[in-house]
């Protein structure tokens, strides 16, 4: 009887120990739905929109914790101050931003502070987006506005923090002045969007630029900033909407000081466009060392080669003839190695039909003898060839008809390239082969609407790579043949100068680039598709 009692009571207990287990389960909580509210602002100090303002510290309070991200990019004050605000929190969380302004600000004059998405709250990162406070100086607040979008004048995708800056009209102002002072009212595009907005501005007439701030002074530095500008006044108040292209200068004329790459070569580095240059050793070099001048492929940079030879320094003037402006450098001579001939192909396997083989010389080639490379298919067949040489981009170019599934072997023996200093190749050997027709796709592009020739017309990966391009002076069927299975965008350059290029603009000669249009969609090619697409270029 007392060992049932106590298998009773042993039962008893484990159904009390379920019970309760059973029970903390329901009660656990489940953690709720996530938090997708921003952190709200509830009050400011002073309030936003005080005229007569005369603080020199701001604080936003919010209903939550929060913290700051990105505030150094993201906070754009307008107009400029010449010192940064110091802002916190930094690193932590709490229940206010805080402002402490290090300038004398203007009179009369109405300052926006737009955080942009830097104020998120601290648990989830949600942002409280494009949050402005407003104040001025004077006894109004300012209330007129410009709209606009930002566009890359190239690329299909803008850059991102694009500043949009508007200077004021007056007797200091001129076309230098974006180089040297900040302008009066400025904004961000930020990182999602392209449209922007300046707002509580005075009436006036201005002009409104956009730039790629790279030192983020808010200034313009042609080596390294993208400009768009208007040609037209802006002239406050107005309801145009602007558009701002963006585009890279080709920056003004600038010789960098020459300097040994190897023992037989000494580099000439400059900036600006198709400049032409003439270099001269003022130094006596003897009769029997040569030289030559060549510019580096896809580089601004001269190459001067020359049969090395005992000598401290050599005195060299350079000619910009475009320019009539000479420089003089004295260049010492270096204890280097000389460069060596090393030859490159373009292919090493695959070759689309389309393509162009040709091999790349590290050394400029003077002579080819055909005579001593073999070209043959996997059936040991010879190929018929020509070879040519391209002396500005420094390479061989071979030229033959290719087959479907077919391989090719090519050897290149002793001497059948001579370069500069009258060194030759060792053998070398290499295999080239091609897929079957059914292995790509065929593209067809039509294109509607008033078309302005000349233009070119490329076929290009998303991220903006050339892969096939085609000039066309006169309408003509634009046929892109064997491209490999992927996605592509087109893109159409309308040379307006016919020069084959597209070319760029330039702010202080008022010239805006060449227009460049998208198809508006990606285009994606499989293997062994046939593809019709029309493109209406007033889409």
């Amino acid at each position: 009887m007392a060992r049932l009692q106590r298998i009773l009571s042993f039962f008893f207990l484990i159904t009390v120990v379920l019970a309760i287990v059973q029970c903390a389960r329901r009660g656990s909580p489940s953690g709720g739905p996530k938090d997708t509210t921003p952190p709200v602002l509830i009050k400011t100090e002073p309030e936003n929109l005080t005229t007569e303002f005369k603080a020199e510290k701001i604080r936003l309070y919010f209903d939550e914790y929060i913290k700051l991200e990105d505030v150094q990019n993201q906070l754009i004050v307008s107009p400029p101050l010449k010192y940064k605000p110091q802002v916190s929190p930094q690193g932590g969380a709490s229940k206010f931003v805080e402002i402490i302004l290090k300038d004398t600000l203007l009179e009369n004059t109405t300052y926006t502070l737009n955080f942009g998405q830097s104020i998120v709250d601290n648990n989830e990162g949600n942002p409280n987006s494009f949050l402005t406070y407003v104040f001025s100086t004077g006894t109004y607040i300012d209330s007129l506005m410009v709209t606009g979008v930002v566009k890359d004048a190239f690329n299909k995708k803008a850059d991102e923090f694009i500043s949009v800056m508007l200077y004021e009209i007056d007797s200091a102002y001129n076309d230098s002045t974006i180089y040297k002072k900040p302008p009066n009212y400025i904004t961000n595009t930020l990182d999602s969007t392209i449209i922007f907005q300046l707002k509580y501005l005075k009436e006036g007439k201005y002009a409104i630029f956009a730039i790629k701030d790279e030192a983020k002074n808010n200034t313009f530095n042609q080596n390294t900033d993208k400009i768009a500008f208007i040609q037209d006044t802006v002239t406050l108040p107005t309801d145009t909407v602007y558009l701002l292209t963006l585009f890279k200068e080709i920056p003004n004329y600038r010789l960098q000081k020459p300097n040994y790459a190897a023992a037989n070569k000494i580099i000439f580095g400059y900036a600006g466009g198709d400049e032409q240059l003439r270099i001269e050793a003022l130094t006596e070099i003897p009769d029997t060392i040569r030289t030559l001048v060549i510019k580096e492929p896809e580089k601004d940079t001269l190459n001067y080669w020359f049969t090395p030879f005992e000598i401290d320094s050599i005195n060299f003037k350079v000619t910009n003839e475009n320019l009539a402006k000479i420089d003089t450098f004295t260049v010492k001579t270096r204890n280097l190695a000389a460069d060596s001939l090393m030859l490159s192909p373009s292919h090493r396997n695959a070759i689309n039909f389309a393509d162009e083989f040709y091999i790349t010389s590290s050394i400029p080639i003077v002579a080819i003898d055909t005579s001593l490379i073999s070209f043959f298919n996997k059936d040991t067949l010879a190929v018929e060839f020509k070879a040519q040489l391209d002396t500005t981009k420094n390479r061989i170019a071979l030229d033959f008809d290719k087959q479907p599934d077919e391989t090719y072997f090519i050897n290149l023996f002793p001497n059948s390239i001579t370069d500069f200093f009258g060194e030759t190749n060792d053998t070398i050997n290499y295999r080239l082969s091609t897929g079957g027709y059914a292995d790509f796709g065929n593209l067809s592009l039509k294109l509607a609407g008033e078309i302005a020739y000349p233009l070119i017309v490329q076929l290009t990966s998303e991220k903006g790579v050339t892969y096939r391009e085609i000039y066309a002076s006169e309408p003509i069927d634009l046929d892109f043949s064997t491209l490999e299975p992927g996605n592509y965008l087109i893109r159409i350059i309308f040379d307006e100068n016919a020069n084959g290029k597209w070319d760029t603009g330039n702010y202080l000669k008022k010239i805006q680039p060449e227009k460049v249009i998208y198809y508006p969609g990606v285009i994606e090619m499989r293997a062994n598709w046939e593809k019709i697409e029309t493109f209406n270029v007033l889409d």
